[in-house]
């Protein structure tokens, strides 16, 4: 049985790991709906009140890896708490990190890639599904990721890119892992460009390029990434 949008509580918890790596363009989406929106702190608030609400829950990207725990002791307890969240079936996203942490709660394999992916490019989307998830066919996403994963045994694939099989998938119809970002606003690249300049230069990319990129595809990605929410939300099981 599917659920409306009113079937879920009218605030939405959202996971932070970096403080300009927020909701993006899906903040207007969730306002659109209806939706409030609460941000925790990852390794500065207490998580488990978020991961124990029965609404939806996103957890957003991050530049540390989900196998860092020594050096970040609070992922430890993060993923104790996705672990029980997921075995309840509640309603979650993951966004890059949170996709990886899903995974790695999932029991599957995170681990650094064999190269950065960091810039725009399009999907190899599975539309075997009547009515696909991911309305992104011919669209450009942001990818910003050197980290990868397995895919968890009990998952389907969605969609892959040229460079790395595993890019979004979804485990029944309230779990949802997406790799790339979806949520990024196009008037918000400025923030990313300058908090992950250090990543950028030992990567050796372009700035200016990247920041081309932005102008060129994010506008269209903006159209789209609404259409990912609201099929989330109207399908969820709840």
């Amino acid at each position: 049985m599917t659920s409306s949008t009113h079937a879920l509580p009218k605030t939405i918890y959202a996971i932070q790991h970096l403080a300009f790596e927020d909701l993006g363009i899906l903040e207007d989406t969730f306002y659109d709906l209806g939706y409030r929106i609460r941000y925790f702190e990852a390794g500065m608030d207490d998580l488990k009140q978020a991961f124990e609400f029965e609404g939806l829950v996103i957890i957003l990207g991050g530049p540390i890896g989900v196998y860092e725990t020594e050096d970040y002791p609070f992922l430890n307890d993060e993923i104790a708490y996705l672990k029980q969240r997921l075995a309840k079936n509640l309603p979650t996203i993951g966004i890059c990190l949170g996709a990886q942490l899903i995974a790695h709660a999932l029991g599957a394999k995170v681990y650094a890639g064999h190269q950065k992916e960091i810039g725009w490019s399009q999907l190899k989307l599975n539309l075997a599904q009547n009515n696909p998830l991911l309305p992104l066919v011919n669209t450009e996403v942001l990818h910003w990721h050197g980290d990868t994963f397995d895919l968890p045994v009990q998952a389907e694939l969605l969609a892959s890119s040229a460079i790395y099989t595993n890019q979004a998938f979804r485990v029944g119809q309230n779990i949802l892992a997406l790799q790339f970002h979806v949520e990024v606003a196009a008037d918000d690249m400025e923030k990313w460009l300058i908090g992950h300049t250090c990543e950028l230069r030992k990567a050796g990319l372009n700035i200016p390029h990247l920041r081309a990129e932005n102008e060129k595809f994010a506008v269209n990605l903006e159209l789209k990434s609404p259409l990912v929410l609201e099929h989330f939300i109207k399908h969820l099981n709840v």
